[in-house]
């Protein structure tokens, strides 16, 4: 594989990345972000997600004792808003949305992770994400289930927790992705995502973690430094889809690879990870394959964190080590 500066290209998204993987050993004089291995109590009083506690508007969360979801109190979408154009000119284009946003609350223990959590406890989280997706389908076109966790990727709360929101438009990402894999549908008479992840198995260099039914790979395209794709064996569009067994086998992998992120620098790692299933309209969406991006944004140990700014912001991303060799590092992790 390539260790000169180059190029990749994003097959999922039209976008590309650019690898210099001799940066890796440059001298590090930059920011260093502090570590605490202080781990939290499994309640908390003033924290607003414990069960029983108040929230910040007023409303006691009840007693749970596994998974729980409510309605965000301070949403970035409201479900009662219309279609207006709010356009005046072709240059200031604009529309108001409307949506909902929840949080999901994994476990009543505050001082858990889904790192740290096992396979038994996770396996109801997976469950949640498929039932909210499911409900929330039958309103909105797109739902975004995601979970940012760690203070460096701006979790303003320790517990526990993802989120989930849903709205009347198709976002950025999505829509990118679902432009291509439409077209290579079109061109090619199969699903992208199910071809690509049957190449990346079958060469293996970036494979990290597989079972039965998944398969954990830092992508070809990869912009964060250990960056992984989750994706089904077969082929699935949406989490209401997946079978018992699928389900299963998705709590076996996230268990193994979370705690595998845990172990490769020895620190809880941070990361913003989000599925990505077909939208939910009248669309026939037959190549679209469901998967789940997991971005963390640590460099090269515990303290260092990767910046998107300069080259990244004004040009395109760029990366200091080749997708093959962060996957060699976490495979020696999740072992």
């Amino acid at each position: 594989m390539l260790e000169l500066p180059h190029r990749r290209f994003n097959a999922l998204t039209g976008e590309s990345v650019s690898v210099s993987p001799h940066r890796t050993q440059r001298p590090w004089q930059g920011r260093t972000e502090a570590v605490s291995s202080a781990l939290p109590s499994a309640y908390d009083p003033q924290c607003y997600l414990c069960p029983g506690n108040v929230r910040a508007n007023g409303e006691r969360n009840p007693d749970y004792r596994a998974t729980y979801a409510f309605t965000n109190d301070f949403a970035a979408f409201l479900p009662q808003a219309t279609r207006q154009d709010a356009s005046s000119h072709a240059l200031l284009r604009g529309e108001s949305v409307a949506g909902t946003c929840r949080v999901l609350c994994f476990s009543p223990r505050h001082d858990l992770t889904l790192a740290r959590m096992s396979v038994q406890l996770i396996r109801p989280v997976v469950d949640l994400w498929a039932e909210q997706t499911a409900e929330l389908g039958q309103r909105w076109r797109w739902v975004q289930v995601f979970e940012n966790k760690g203070e460096i990727m701006g979790c303003s709360n320790s517990h526990p927790h993802g989120q989930v929101w849903a709205s009347d438009f198709l976002p950025n990402e999505p829509a990118k992705e679902l432009l291509r894999q439409q077209e290579w549908l079109e061109r090619n008479g199969t699903s992208l995502l199910v071809e690509y992840g049957a190449l990346e198995q079958a060469r293996g260099e970036r494979l990290i973690l597989e079972n039965d039914s998944w398969l954990a790979l830092v992508p070809w395209w990869a912009v964060w430094p250990f960056e992984v794709l989750l994706l089904p064996r077969r082929a699935v569009r949406r989490l209401p889809e997946l079978s018992v067994l699928e389900r299963d086998a998705l709590a076996a992998l996230l268990h193994g690879l979370l705690a595998g992120y845990d172990a490769l620098f020895d620190t809880s790692f941070p990361y913003s990870m989000g599925w990505h299933g077909a939208p939910h309209d009248e669309g026939d969406y037959a190549g679209w394959q469901l998967h789940a991006h997991i971005y963390p944004p640590l460099l090269r140990s515990a303290t260092v964190k990767k910046f998107m700014v300069g080259y990244e912001l004004l040009a395109e991303p760029q990366r200091d080590l080749t997708p093959e060799r962060a996957a060699e590092w976490l495979r020696k992790a999740v072992t």
